[in-house]
């Protein structure tokens, strides 16, 4: 049984959601009053909900300013070694919540706004997201970023701060329809502009050889202006920062259309230097070989590493600064959140060589030393190679050092692999077949000392298929570091209602220490905690049943199972086989309207590439059959579907609370790891899904029995690959997925045009590089468990108990633990900066016991 707690663990327990004191409230209303009043230039009378929400975000920011300078005085104070994080992503999603959360004022500012008269939900709903990111791989820098400071290191993030982030997705008569994402249009009260940090970045021009060595010159500028946004740590008063990078044109941009006299057009083709921070490309796992896209990722790194080695030749008191590049591993490190931040390499070589003028030995040497990777998927499609002749054009010189570090590194594997040709050909950072190209992935790898996949299977793949040559060659460059996800956003201000539950019973500990989540093992017999964990879900899935119906005017049935499916519309992640068994389970209902069924509602949601015609297809499938299966009398209320419109991050944080089932069900050996399967077991979720990403892990840590895994294995993949993957076999001896697949084909759920379907049943039956039908029927099978389970609320929600028990290890807390500790040489710790009302002095202190540690 539960051992209840004290009335003093009670009382610590409040500080999940912080302490509501008087004086906190009076506080609170007093900077909203003037927040409103001087900032806002608005009375009650004509203030609108917005208004209110950025007169609140307002307020919560002045209780950051003051951490945020201690932080960054600390920072200087103690000179530690900083960790740049830089990515082209940071999808943060909203601010204000998570930010109340991470300072302990939650529960002193919903009281303050009750008292207001004000309703706190509303207020927090009228904040776009920032959307500058597309899924996996931006959501989780933001993740990073709030283990970062919560674990008390050093670091910045570093990006592109995009005017439109992600496309809004409308979807109109069942297709996708981008909208432009202008999140900034009302102004965004988190972030500092900074003009006084404003750099130059130089593109085009040509290399003259000189006396002193080779020179870039002739370049055309655009100017990088730095916004800063607050990133608080939870609860230890660190504020670190994340820096976004903003494209302007210098004031003579295009003088010389000024001696013709056309001075308008001057001052309109400033628009082309500025285009640049202008639109995030939208594509997940896909490469677009475009200026572009290049211009931005040198933009990014050429700004970064200035503002990067300012910081590092800057010391303390004023003194003389750094004048040696000596000691700048030991002071830098810097991850590439995968290969687009990857023209970093060439330029800090190009930084060390032409201008700090270091030798070129002792610069690569430093440069490696400096650099780490994070390779993101193993899809070839996903992979950049940038073309020779685009390089060549944009960064001339970039490419020159480029040939230089290649040419050094064929000569090492030449001497050590004499004759092997095919070697050199495999391993050479260009690639010469075709339209001559430079292989961004293996320009990380040679220029960094540590390279990681992002889950066990993702990294064994890496090493044995992907970049074999690599690994063999430097097997202790390779290491995993398995993703995770931060319990702040993900728990505590998703699902307040079981992050107190579990508060109640281990205590609030496990906030800042997932591992604890352990100790909910002995509750999973205890029926009272059962009980609880069963209302906290349903309490869930009633308010999310009433935003589907606000939102999409559709009714669910709060009762039946939610069974979600959101993340990319990707052929790879198989919303395919979802769709199929949606469709034989709505043929198993019309068959026998009679038989006893599991009520279930499908809700699938996601966003695919405005480019990718498949995936524009897949939702379109989806929704006629949503269609079709939600208008059909016959079926009722057994089954609905749903396609979630514009999925993002604070739709995450509404669904994600309320699934009973998370589908997970990628080929094996494609996901590299995934996190919204981490989001969902944390908040009590079922999963199903294939051994691929971090589902191995998520079923090594819970039990497998505490899975419901199915299908191939990637040794299955594989030998199936071998073989030749043939889909007539199973559509000839499945019966049901004949069935589903003659509807599709005969234009059942499009009767107005019958062959609207033909390239998606084409590509199933004669290109299906992720072998749908292969899966369909252990998929079916594995449903038909899930549905059994489903049947005994007790059983189920002791497998839940059991699953977000084991939920522990994949809190980005202990990825970042990882990261420091094995890669980037610094030590996380639990020492708290002063708070800003305390002396200068007590800085000092922190910063001397630092150092002794």
């Amino acid at each position: 049984m539960a051992t209840p707690l004290t009335d003093q663990e009670k009382r610590k327990q409040i500080s999940i959601r912080g302490i509501v004191g008087v004086e906190n409230v009076a506080e609170l209303k007093k900077g909203f009053n003037r927040h409103l009043h001087f900032t806002l230039v608005k009375d009650r009378n004509i203030a609108t909900p917005r208004d209110y929400y950025f007169a609140l975000a307002h307020t919560v920011r002045d209780h950051l300013v003051g951490r945020w300078i201690r932080t960054q005085q600390f920072y200087y104070e103690a000179d530690p070694k900083r960790v740049y994080y830089l990515s082209l992503e940071f999808y943060m999603g909203r601010t204000l919540q998570n930010t109340m959360i991470n300072l302990g004022l939650q529960n002193a500012c919903d009281e303050a706004i009750y008292q207001l008269g004000l309703d706190m939900e509303e207020l927090e709903e009228m904040e776009e997201d920032a959307g500058l990111g597309n899924g996996g791989l931006g959501r989780l820098a933001a993740c990073f970023l709030d283990s970062m400071a919560t674990l008390g290191l050093a670091a910045y993030g570093y990006g592109i701060r995009y005017e439109y982030g992600i496309f809004n997705q409308k979807i109109r008569d069942g297709w996708q329809v981008e909208e432009a994402d202008d999140w900034l249009r009302h102004g965004n009260p988190w972030e500092k502009a900074r003009p006084e940090y404003m750099l130059p970045v130089h593109f085009y021009g040509r290399v003259e050889e000189t006396k002193d060595g080779p020179k870039w010159v002739d370049t055309q500028v655009v100017l990088a202006m730095p916004y800063d946004t607050p990133i608080p740590g939870y609860m230890n008063n660190t504020v670190n920062t994340m820096r976004l990078w903003s494209a302007r044109a210098p004031n003579d941009f295009n003088l010389r259309d000024f001696n013709v006299g056309d001075y308008i057009q001057a001052v309109l083709d400033r628009n082309l230097a500025e285009n640049i921070s202008r639109v995030l490309y939208p594509n997940d796992n896909f490469f677009e070989g475009k200026e572009l896209r290049l211009k931005q990722e040198y933009f990014v790194v050429a700004a970064t590493l200035q503002d990067i080695i300012r910081r590092f030749k800057t010391t303390k008191k004023g003194g003389p600064g750094r004048t040696s590049f000596e000691s700048f591993p030991d002071k830098v490190a810097i991850q590439l959140n995968d290969t687009h931040p990857a023209m970093a390499i060439p330029e800090l070589m190009r930084i060390f060589v032409d201008i700090e003028k270091l030798d070129w030995d002792t610069a690569w040497d430093l440069t490696k030393r400096t650099f780490a990777y994070t390779n993101h998927t193993v899809l070839p499609e996903a992979l950049e190679r940038w073309p020779v002749e685009l390089m060549e054009n944009l960064l001339p010189r970039h490419l020159q050092i480029i040939y230089q570090i290649n040419q050094a590194h064929l000569d090492r594997i030449a001497a050590l692999f004499p004759e092997d040709m095919d070697k050199l050909r495999k391993m050479s950072l260009i690639e010469e077949d075709g339209c001559k190209r430079v292989n961004m992935a293996h320009l990380c790898i040679v220029g960094s000392h540590a390279v990681n996949g992002v889950a066990e299977i993702h990294s064994n793949i890496i090493k044995s298929d992907v970049f074999r040559d690599f690994s063999e060659l430097e097997p202790d460059k390779f290491q995993n570091k398995t993703n995770g996800i931060t319990p702040r956003r993900w728990l505590l201000l998703c699902n307040p209602g079981l992050a107190e539950l579990i508060a109640e019973v281990i205590g609030e500990d496990y906030v800042k220490d997932l591992s604890q989540l352990r100790r909910l093992n002995d509750f999973v017999e205890d029926a009272a905690f059962i009980r609880d964990v069963c209302k906290v879900k349903q309490d869930n899935k009633v308010k999310f049943a009433q935003f589907v119906e606000k939102e999409y005017r559709v009714k669910i049935n709060p009762a039946s199972m939610f069974d979600v499916h959101v993340k990319r519309i990707h052929e790879y992640k198989r919303q395919l086989l979802n769709c199929l068994h949606i469709i034989a389970m709505y043929n198993r209902i019309r068959k026998n309207p009679n038989a006893p069924f599991v009520p279930r509602t499908v809700i699938i949601g996601g966003k695919a590439a405005p480019g990718y015609h498949m995936a524009k297809m897949i939702i379109k499938l989806i929704t006629s059959v949503a269609d079709v299966v939600n208008n059909d009398p016959v079926v009722g209320n057994k089954l609905k579907v749903v396609y979630l419109e514009n999925y993002r991050v604070s739709l995450a944080e509404k669904v994600i609370p309320a699934t009973d089932l998370s589908e997970q069900i990628s080929t094996a050996g494609t996901e590299a790891s995934g996190t919204g399967n981490m989001k969902f077991m944390l908040n009590g979720a079922l999963t199903i899904g294939t051994l691929d990403g971090a589902n191995v892990e998520m079923a090594e840590e819970a039990g497998q029995e505490n899975l419901f895994i199915f299908g191939m294995t990637v040794e299955d993949v594989a030998e199936m690959d071998k073989k030749g993957y043939d889909a007539m076999t199973y559509y000839k001896t499945i019966p049901e997925l004949k069935q589903v697949m003659d509807q599709i084909t005969s234009g059942f759920f499009c009767p107005k045009n019958p062959d609207l379907f033909k390239d998606l049943t084409n590509m199933l039956f004669k290109h299906d590089r992720f072998k749908v039908f292969a899966d369909f029927e252990d998929y079916l099978k594995c449903q038909e468990k899930v549905n059994n389970l489903y049947q005994n609320p007790k059983e189920w929600t002791k497998m839940v108990i059991r699953n977000i028990a084991a939920t522990g290890k994949f809190s980005s807390d202990r990825t970042i633990t990882e990261y420091a500790t094995e890669v980037w040489g610094v030590e996380p710790t639990d020492l708290k900066i002063p708070a800003p009302n305390e002396p200068r002095e007590a800085i000092e202190e922190t910063a001397r016991a630092l150092k002794k540690m």
